[in-house]
């Protein structure tokens, strides 16, 4: 079964299977966000459920009077009378269907807004072990779902409510004793029904889980497919989700398998008792202890609610269906972020200095809380300095960057921003003085110009621009078909490395933060691409707080201080000369990359 991301945030334990329709009560808010449409439904249910219950009447009369000639000329009128009901009947129920159907669809819309809203405000904790895969078949699967019930699904299961409602007053107002006959079926026909309803939901979820791993697995596949054909792997990957669709299938098939059986015991059941009814109609017409009229009106009414009972049972299914779903979705809409937004959030001083300070800091990712990653950090960066954070790799280096992004909150310690913690202030605003330029940068299938802005939204297209030209992306861009306003392939796709490294690039220069984070930010560009970017880099740092990650250590020869990380400790600072002259770690990777016996002269050649 596929992992329910639910749990992941918060730690707790997954939630069993749903055995009742409580979930969907989570949709009211959405529902009645839209009065007007709910009171047009309800308004036309009304009018439709009246119009069908008033045919049975004129029926009664027309047997009862209608076939004598002393009321030749009432015929007439009665077929007048029931032409102008089922006028009325047709108009109520095409409102009742465009009303419910709409709202249907603006409830579900709705519902996708906020979802994926509150997925954005979830934590990377959350998305270090949830599978992304999983994630989108709840938000369009299960949505999809939720729409076909809570539209036509629930036309129907109220139309047949209110016309099940409507005729079992009508039968007891017709002849009591036959409806005693009737309410004494109802538990009969009713009980199975639920108990069968029971096992649609719980095979129903088990379906939905199983799609959802498909899905999962499907989104990974075809997210990695040239590392898969790389390797010559796809008859496996197949084989892998063919196994995985077969379970879908197995389970899909249980599923359809209980609603069949609810569906035949359902209508068995219901007609049963309307042969029953109608055969003790029968012999009481026989012996005068009714019309023939009154026979055939209580007869129409239980008719009326045997279909009603029958059409419920059939849709039950898919409302059990639509409960499963809105509680896979609730799920996600459940699970709170880990790092929570303060209840009254501080400012942070203005204008921003960018003094960036990690005091005592002791933090283990979530995923994994017995390992700890960094171990009494103490790091003050002063406003407009550069430092280069350099050690091997797993020592923590870039986890500083996430506590500085506030991704994560210290398991000790605090992280502070011109000298207030983080954690006092909207994550809005501690991320506001911050640009990130990653290893693995992000791009999205959308215009370079867009990709570009998501530094700054408001920015204009001049600013947009410029950030290019400053990162050297410029000339690239200009190749392309339509230049700014190309359309990127999912994730970058079309863009060679050191491309789409410009890209997020530019888009840090954009923001025009405080503090720059650059990780390994030229890791992926040639020795010309390179020079460009770094030129450029080192104009944006004037004035600025800049932290470097690099491995690269002729990347960090500029920088005020050097800090060496090893460990998830602080084992050495200083400059440059300083470190080697040290002999420690920092003088050892030198070594390694430039070699024991001209590496500070050629270092200082690169860094000149």
């Amino acid at each position: 079964m596929a992992r329910r991301p639910a749990a992941v945030e918060s730690g707790a334990a997954a939630a069993p299977p749903t055995r009742s329709l409580r979930p969907l009560a989570a949709l009211r808010p959405y529902a009645f966000a839209h009065k007007g449409r709910l009171a047009g439904a309800f308004v036309a249910l009304v009018v439709a459920s009246a119009a069908t219950l008033a045919i049975p009447v004129a029926v009664r009369r027309l047997i009862d009077f209608g076939f004598s000639n002393s009321h030749r000329g009432m015929v007439d009128e009665y077929f007048g009378a029931m032409l102008s009901v089922v006028f009325v009947l047709a108009v109520a129920s095409a409102c009742r269907y465009w009303f419910v159907t709409t709202l249907g669809e603006r409830v579900v819309a709705d519902l996708r807004t906020a979802v994926f809203a509150h997925l954005t405000r979830l934590t990377p904790s959350f998305y270090d072990s949830a599978r992304s895969g999983e994630i989108v078949s709840r938000l369009t699967a299960d949505t999809t779902q939720i729409k076909s019930a809570f539209g036509v699904t629930a036309s129907q299961a109220l139309r047949n409510l209110f016309l099940f409602l409507g005729a079992a007053a009508m039968m007891a107002v017709t002849s009591p004793k036959l409806s005693l006959m009737v309410l004494g079926a109802i538990p009969a026909i009713v009980l199975p029904l639920f108990a069968f309803g029971r096992s649609v939901r719980r095979r129903s979820r088990a379906a939905q889980d199983t799609l959802a791993e498909a899905s999962a697995l499907a989104g990974e596949a075809i997210g990695s497919m040239r590392g898969v054909q790389a390797f010559n792997g796809e008859r496996g990957l197949v084989r892998r989700f063919s196994a995985v669709v077969e379970s879908a299938y197995d389970a899909a098939q249980s599923s359809i398998t209980a609603r069949a059986l609810l569906t035949g015991i359902g209508i068995f059941l219901v007609f049963a008792s309307v042969v029953a009814v109608l055969w003790y109609g029968t012999t009481g017409v026989l012996s005068g202890e009714m019309s023939a009229g009154t026979l055939g009106q209580f007869v129409l009414y239980a008719v009326f609610s045997a279909a009603a009972i029958g059409e419920l049972s059939n849709v039950w299914g898919e409302i059990s269906q639509a409960a499963g779903s809105a509680e896979r979705l609730n799920e996600l809409l459940r699970t709170a972020p880990s790092v929570a937004e303060p209840a009254s959030p501080r400012s942070l001083p203005a204008p921003p200095r960018g003094a960036l300070a990690f005091e005592n800091v002791t933090f283990a990712y979530p995923a994994e809380p017995s390992t700890t990653v960094l171990n009494g950090v103490s790091l003050s960066v002063a406003p407009g300095e550069t430092v280069a954070i350099v050690g091997p790799s797993g020592a923590g280096k870039s986890t500083l960057f996430h506590l500085a992004l506030r991704f994560y909150d210290p398991t000790a310690g605090r992280v502070t921003m011109d000298g207030v913690d983080i954690r006092l202030t909207t994550l809005e605003e501690a991320r506001s003085r911050v640009a990130l330029v990653p290893q693995d940068p992000v791009v999205f299938a959308a215009s370079v110009r867009d990709n570009i802005r998501l530094g700054r939204e408001e920015a204009s297209d001049a600013e947009v621009e410029a950030a290019a030209k400053l990162a050297g992306a410029e000339r690239f861009i200009a190749s392309l078909p339509q230049g700014y306003d190309t359309i990127l392939g999912e994730r970058g796709v079309t863009l060679s490395g050191g491309q789409r490294q410009r890209v997020a690039v530019a888009r840090a220069l954009l923001r025009d933060a405080a503090v720059l984070l650059l990780d390994e930010a030229t890791s992926a560009l040639d020795a010309e691409s390179e020079t460009l970017v770094q030129e450029a880099l080192a104009a944006t740092r004037a004035g600025r707080t800049t932290i470097v990650i690099a491995h690269r250590l002729a990347t960090v020869l500029a920088a005020d201080r050097i800090v060496v990380v090893e460990g998830g400790r602080i084992v050495e600072e200083g400059s440059h000369a300083e470190l080697v002259a040290r002999r420690g770690l920092y003088a050892r990777l030198a070594e390694l990359q430039f070699g024991r016996h001209d590496g500070p002269r050629r270092m200082e050649i690169v860094a000149g």
